[in-house]
């Protein structure tokens, strides 16, 4: 059985063949020897013998299929101040997130970057972000999650957090909780104060969280965006262009209509989306009747505008946790409970998607 180990082992053998040219692969993923990765190149007329030898290098490591998707890959500062303005290569306009170094982001590290995204706010996108968090660390995977809502950061109390992350080395070592590594813009903001910054701030912040943070080694990686497609929105996508994507919504029509638009932007800015997940879905009754309160199949739609799966319809309920447990949070289901065991279906899904 080919490993991802084994498929990014061969692909390395022929990026080192390319050294002398600009290439990066990113976003392997190995699925029943079924092989799909990123090819960033900053040349067209390398694609060819680029994507030959990838082929021919990871079929002979087991692989039975292999995708490549190429994607246009910066030009080095040397060759962009040399280029003339506005020439043909000269690279794209950087923002907030562009030229970040962190072990994390490096593809070698085998993190599977996972954002959650939505289009308006109160649809429960950070509900959905701590609960997969929790969920896939229940499966025994390696999780941090990012609370990337810097204006509207929540995770740390949804989880129950009330301590503030320790320094260590000159590095900042996260909270952990529910076996999931956690980082907010809350631990760092006295009293529930409101943040009043402009995009260059939040975009430094973010970088912060990556680079300066000690995560260790991590399978995932949530990002828990706010809501709509602002300057994090496009910070996230240009810091991490192998992250994929799950856009959140309930079932009103509005709210999906609404949140079409995170979903565009993912493909626009080539990022892959994993599926729709459909939040307050239904109510369930006393008598085990389901009421349909916000409509219905509005996150079925929305997963077929976008081509994606449905990954999970989500029912409203309180989770049953009493202030005097030791694990309270206010937010997080327990895995015994109805809503519990549907984010867990949730997360083997996401797994299994990602090829981990």
């Amino acid at each position: 059985m080919l490993t991802r180990e084994q498929a990014i082992e061969a692909v390395q053998a022929v990026t080192a063949q390319y050294s002398a040219y600009h290439v990066a692969v990113r976003d392997v993923i190995v699925k029943d020897r079924q092989v799909s990765l990123t090819v960033l190149t900053a040349s067209d007329e390398l694609k060819p013998s680029l994507e030959a030898a990838l082929r021919e290098a990871l079929a002979q490591a087991g692989a039975e299929t292999v995708h490549c998707r190429f994607r246009a890959l910066e030009a080095p500062p040397a060759e962009q101040a040399a280029a003339p303005a506005g020439a043909k290569g000269a690279g794209p306009v950087k923002g907030h997130g562009a030229g970040l170094q962190s072990p994390l982001l490096d593809p070698r590290s085998g993190v599977q970057f996972i954002a959650v995204a939505s289009g308006k706010g109160g649809v429960g996108k950070s509900t959905v972000s701590v609960n997969l968090a929790a969920a896939l660390a229940r499966q025994g995977k390696r999780v941090g999650i990012i609370d990337a809502d810097i204006y509207g950061f929540s995770v740390p109390d949804m989880m129950g957090i009330e301590e503030r992350p320790s320094v260590e080395d000159e590095r900042i070592v996260p909270i952990e909780r529910f076996g999931v590594k956690v980082m907010s813009m809350g631990f760092f903001v006295e009293d529930n104060s409101p943040v009043v910054w402009r995009g260059p701030m939040l975009g430094k912040m973010l970088r912060n969280f990556f680079a300066e943070v000690e995560w260790g080694e991590l399978d995932y990686m949530l990002l828990d965006l706010p809501p709509g497609t602002g300057d994090i929105a496009l910070d996230v996508h240009q810091i991490i262009p192998q992250s994929k994507e799950i856009i959140v919504t309930t079932p009103h029509a509005t709210a999906a209509f609404v949140a079409a638009r995170a979903g565009a932007m993912a493909v626009k800015t080539n990022h892959d989306i994993i599926g729709v997940v459909e939040n307050m879905s239904y109510y369930r009754n006393k008598a085990g009747e389901e009421e349909y309160v916000f409509g219905r199949d509005g996150g079925a739609r929305l997963a077929e505008t976008l081509h994606v799966e449905l990954l999970a319809q989500i029912p409203l309920g309180q989770p049953d946790n009493h202030p005097l447990e030791p694990d309270f949070s206010p937010s997080v289901y327990k895995p015994e409970t109805e809503i519990g065991k549907i984010y867990d279906q949730l997360a083997a899904k996401v797994v299994d998607k990602l090829g981990g």
